[in-house]
């Protein structure tokens, strides 16, 4: 049938179109109130600065076309955030902090569940030029009176650091090959493969990363963490950010030292958001030091964005309850 629309793509219809409209002017007007500036970033744009510093994960994920003006390969975005990063690294080029949000659909090539979409609307927040967990600690806040906003039940936090695992690795002078093996044997928490992958470690690394996928829980297995993993500086500073996360973090949050969502993309704290309702994540959100350095600007980064859909849809769920 001629209008049938491609698989995970469809229509926003009346109702759902009204709830998420109400909750992107809340949020965006949220966002203006704590400071943030909007910016709107041009939905196609060159693959050579689309996908900068982005690692393979957004590689795979974006539809591509070529230009017909230039004969150069572009790119349909699968993440704003990228695109807000080079703003601020190029456009704005400003000294202090920068707080800049945005709202704007993004496709993916393959939806991120069964359940998911491939036309997700993205809405966000960023903070640029300040490395500290103040800065952290200001995003999730401001995520969470989001969260609030969509009045959705039960909301929590997954909070990760990708520094744990990266200086373990480091540490053991573990080639790329092998730490990218880890690195897929503990997204899927595959304890097995884990033994046989570090068999030929030394016993520090190797217990080290053996524990890591247990060490998933409330704050206390922060305090274990301390206790049993090698005392590497850039773990110790790991440890302390997530432990000033977990005294004021404003929802309820687990931790999970495993996590390692974006790992080729984030550089400190990681986090996904969760509510009563939707099955998977309705934020994503953490610390991108890196991507403005692959822009040629090294500055810090961390922030999140939100899946509007998703979220207007958990708040729909309550109020239907």
């Amino acid at each position: 049938m001629r209008w049938l629309l491609p698989e995970y793509i469809e229509d926003i219809l009346p109702a759902e179109a009204a709830r998420i409209e109400r909750l992107r002017r809340a949020i965006l007007d949220l966002f203006a109130r704590a400071r943030y500036e909007l910016v709107i970033p041009p939905l196609l744009e060159y693959t050579d600065s689309l996908l900068t510093g982005t690692g393979h994960d957004l590689d795979v994920r974006t539809f591509k076309v070529v230009d017909q003006i230039s004969g150069r390969m572009m790119g349909l975005r699968a993440d704003i955030t990228p695109q807000v990063a080079r703003i601020d690294a190029h456009l704005l080029n400003r000294k202090g902090v920068t707080r800049l949000c945005y709202c704007g659909s993004v496709l993916h090539t393959r939806p991120a569940g069964p359940a998911a979409t491939r036309e997700p609307i993205q809405i966000g927040a960023e903070i640029y030029g300040h490395a500290g967990v103040a800065s952290d600690l200001e995003v999730q806040r401001l995520l969470g009176r989001a969260l609030a906003l969509a009045r959705v039940r039960r909301p929590r936090l997954g909070i990760g650091h990708v520094a744990v695992f990266r200086a373990l690795v480091r540490a053991a002078r573990i080639g790329e090959a092998l730490e990218g093996e880890l690195f897929q044997a503990l997204q899927r928490k595959d304890l097995p493969e884990l033994r046989q992958l570090t068999r030929k470690l030394g016993a520090q690394a190797r217990n080290a990363l053996l524990l890591l996928p247990e060490l998933y829980g409330g704050a206390e297995v922060l305090r274990v963490a301390s206790r049993r993993l090698p005392g590497l500086p850039a773990i110790a500073r790991a440890l302390a950010t997530l432990r000033a996360l977990a005294r004021a973090c404003p929802v309820p949050a687990s931790f999970d030292l495993a996590e390692l969502r974006g790992y080729h993309y984030h550089s400190g704290v990681v986090f996904d958001a969760y509510c009563e309702g939707v099955p998977g994540a309705v934020a994503r959100g953490g610390r991108y030091d890196e991507v403005g350095k692959a822009f040629g600007r090294a500055r810090p980064a961390t922030g999140f964005s939100i899946d509007l859909r998703s979220l207007a849809a958990a708040g729909a769920h309550r109020k239907g309850r």
